[in-house]
């Protein structure tokens, strides 16, 4: 027997691993990477008991706890303009041609990389497909997106809810219910869970952007990020 895991592509769950493997060397936890068109594929199916997905998914028979959030950036050849500033906001991007959307984010980056159009993604996706021919900038008022852990209702039992406690930081010895007061994310309500959760640049960003002096992109036009 063995808990069953798959984790969306960006999530690195090392951790959690190496932290259930301590402290449940009884129960193995079998865990597998998976493209974000298939997270939940295997925990619908009841084949998997818990993934790491990105939302929004439809929970409907789901728990779902958030987790948390990825900033995005965009993604272009290393030799353009947007390599050469800091941050960069969407209306910087409204003359940009976009890279055609693969089936997988590698995909999607590669079409970059030839110098198709850039392309805005979570940025622990532009990490985990990291190439030295194109670069990753912050895009600081784009939405952001959020990673939960899931699993079925009907399968919320003992073994699920350590791992929980796990991920959530809880130790062998702390109470479900004061570790969860004190540190613990709510569980989504289903809206949550569908709908994408916007980020609203700070004063510090703010500032910074009002500081920035304006530089020139490939066909001379004006950016608002700041060169490097």
């Amino acid at each position: 027997m063995a808990l069953r895991l798959t984790y969306v592509e960006g999530v690195s769950p090392a951790k959690w691993l190496r932290a259930w493997a301590d402290r449940r060397p009884d129960l193995p936890l079998e865990a597998a990477r998976v493209p974000e068109a298939e997270q939940l594929a295997g925990v619908e199916a009841g084949d998997i008991d818990l993934a790491f997905v990105r939302l929004p998914v439809a929970t409907d028979g789901l728990h779902a706890i958030p987790l948390w959030e990825e900033v995005a950036v965009v993604v272009a050849p290393k030799d353009h303009a947007i390599a050469a500033v800091d941050e960069v906001v969407l209306a910087d991007l409204d003359d940009e041609p976009r890279a055609p959307v693969q089936p997988s984010p590698e995909g999607t980056i590669e079409l970059v990389a030839a110098g198709t159009g850039v392309a805005i993604v979570p940025h622990s996706i532009a990490r985990l497909h990291h190439r030295r021919d194109v670069a990753a900038v912050p895009v600081t008022d784009a939405p952001t997106t959020r990673i939960a852990l899931v699993w079925r209702v009907e399968r919320d039992d003992d073994d699920i809810q350590e791992f929980v406690g796990v991920v959530r930081g809880r130790t062998a010895r702390s109470s479900r219910g004061a570790a969860d007061e004190a540190s613990d994310a709510p569980e989504l309500t289903r809206d949550e869970a569908r709908a994408p959760k916007g980020a609203k640049p700070g004063r510090a960003s703010r500032d910074r952007r009002a500081r920035r002096a304006p530089g020139s992109g490939r066909d001379s036009r004006s950016r608002r990020g700041r060169r490097r």
